[in-house]
């Protein structure tokens, strides 16, 4: 079975001050078992962490540069 990414820039969202919340969770629709959710963020979103763990999910956060995040949530199975 084909791994499948899915990702998601939030980062124009909130600096138009637009809460991206629900953006998310309707991405996160589409992940199956050991699909990938790649989400690019302004700021390390540890909120999100743990919404995400409740679903399954597991994160592993990087920052790219000065307001760039990236967050890799890997759906466990």
């Amino acid at each position: 079975m084909d791994q499948k990414i899915i990702e998601l820039d939030v980062r124009e969202d909130l600096k138009n001050k637009i809460e991206p919340f629900q953006k998310i969770m309707e991405a996160i629709k589409e992940v199956k078992d050991n699909d990938i959710f790649i989400l690019h963020a302004p700021f390390k979103p540890v909120p999100l962490f743990a919404v995400l763990k409740a679903k399954g999910f597991t994160p592993e956060s990087e920052e790219i540069e000065a307001k760039h995040w990236k967050v890799t949530f890997t759906k466990n199975t």
